[in-house]
């Protein structure tokens, strides 16, 4: 599992016009089945995505593709986890420590 913080490097000014583009690719990773939660932090500085995956090469390959990104007004910091322990509700996305 991954927890991928989005810290805006412009000024919200320039973020809002690409607010639309963003949430729909934020919504083809739901749909992928590669988001399970996002939001803004508090202050809006930035966001927040839980994401799914084995992969951090393609987690990093989708968050290159952000509106975000590509315009320039976002840098990533992509953290990777275990999640051996979860709510009842995301027990499929519970993982074993290797050995």
């Amino acid at each position: 599992m991954f927890v991928l913080e989005l810290t805006y490097t412009a000024p919200v000014e320039r973020v809002d016009p690409l607010l639309e583009a963003h949430v729909a690719w934020l919504d083809e990773q739901y749909e992928a089945g590669v988001f399970i939660a996002s939001g803004r932090k508090n202050p809006r500085d930035g966001g927040i995505i839980l994401a799914v995956g084995d992969d951090r090469a393609q987690i990093e390959k989708i968050t290159a593709a952000d509106p975000f990104v590509t315009g320039e007004v976002c840098a990533y910091r992509v953290t990777e986890f275990i999640a051996t322990k979860t709510a009842p509700e995301l027990e499929r996305f519970r993982q074993q420590l290797a050995g």
